[in-house]
């Protein structure tokens, strides 16, 4: 991208991240990059050095590489990569020449490092950053900021900065979920899973400084019925509620669940499949599924859902699971990043 001459105010998009190609060795570096973090893996420094080299990276990378080859694009690459240039590119035309946006992965490329290297030469009046995630949790929006941080604070001129913590209720983006949702027949499904990325549960309890928030694997009830700024779950809860009341979904059209599960202690439940397996019990044949932890289509949307999960539904005794496609390039999507830009 040209810098603007012009340019005063930066702005700094960071998503999760995604390998260089889909091969083994790139996927390889990119989850020792993502699992050494010891916000995503918060086990100290040896015990996870062992897990991850020694045990989950090994067992993993060429499978995951696998896996990545059937959703990699031959022209654009990882879609994860490529929705998200498009939200650089289509945010920057809609704020002007005062602005610079830069992307950044939190893992892999573009750095967090480059993108802000680029922009401490600017020298602009302040930069905003944004991490891609509507619902906070340490292990992604924390650690984009705790990333940020560590990097500008050896700046010799820091000008304002500010970050975006959540916005899992924002009205339009709200709106924008639904409008895809739309797309589909949903009266023609007989059930509505909102599937959430999950977290280990002593995550949850981990925003309590004083250290004696216990949460339980399913979360408390109130976390269910209000909007906690800390809480992660809660935040899901909250996304999922707007979400449903947008397209009117009764109470028992719908459920909440949690994938990506990773090693053998709890995460937050209930899992996703045994949320498949349940519906499957009461004799549901269709799903249509929204992945609202997402604003990009990506491995957890377009394979862990579309393929292993509707495998596993359609083994339990299944038809189809149909999955709501991510907020992608939507215009509407795109007037959200500017409004989170432009608010105080």
């Amino acid at each position: 991208m040209v810098m603007s001459a012009k340019a005063k105010k930066g702005v700094l998009l960071v998503q999760l991240g995604t390998p260089d190609r889909p091969v083994t060795e790139d996927v390889r570096r990119y989850l020792i990059e993502f699992l050494m973090d010891p916000r995503v893996m918060d086990i100290p420094y040896l015990g996870r050095t062992m897990l991850v080299k020694g045990v989950i990276v090994p067992k993993r990378a060429a499978a995951s590489a696998a896996t990545y080859a059937t959703i990699w694009d031959e022209v654009n690459g990882s879609p994860l990569m490529y929705y998200s240039i498009l939200q650089q590119r289509l945010l920057q035309e809609e704020l002007g020449e005062e602005y610079h946006v830069e992307l950044a992965m939190r893992y892999q490329n573009p750095s967090i490092e480059s993108a802000l290297k680029k922009m401490e030469g600017m020298l602009l009046d302040s930069i905003k950053v944004i991490p891609l995630f509507p619902q906070y949790a340490s292990a992604t929006s924390g650690s984009v900021m705790d990333k940020v941080m560590e990097i500008m604070r050896k700046w010799q001129y820091i000008p304002s900065v500010s970050f975006v913590g959540s916005y899992c209720d924002d009205e339009d983006m709200i709106a924008t979920y639904a409008e895809h949702g739309r797309k589909h027949d949903i009266d023609s499904f007989d059930h509505i899973l909102f599937s959430y990325h999950g977290l280990p549960v002593r995550q949850l309890g981990k925003v309590d400084p004083s250290g004696t928030l216990n949460c339980p694997a399913m979360g408390c009830e109130s976390c269910k019925k209000e909007k906690n700024s800390f809480c992660y779950l809660s935040q899901c809860y909250a996304t999922t509620r707007a979400i449903a009341s947008k397209l009117e979904l009764p109470e028992d059209k719908y459920s909440v669940c949690f994938q990506s599960r990773l090693g053998k202690t709890p995460w937050i439940q209930p899992y996703t499949s045994d949320a498949l397996e349940h519906l499957a019990k009461q004799g549901k044949k269709r799903l249509l599924v929204f992945s609202p932890a997402f604003v990009a289509d990506c491995i957890e949307t377009l394979d862990e859902i579309l393929v292993e999960y509707a495998d596993e539904f359609k083994a339990m005794g299944g038809e189809e699971v149909a999955m709501v496609e991510s907020l992608n390039d939507n215009p509407r999507w795109i007037q959200t990043l500017k409004k989170l830009v432009l608010s105080n």
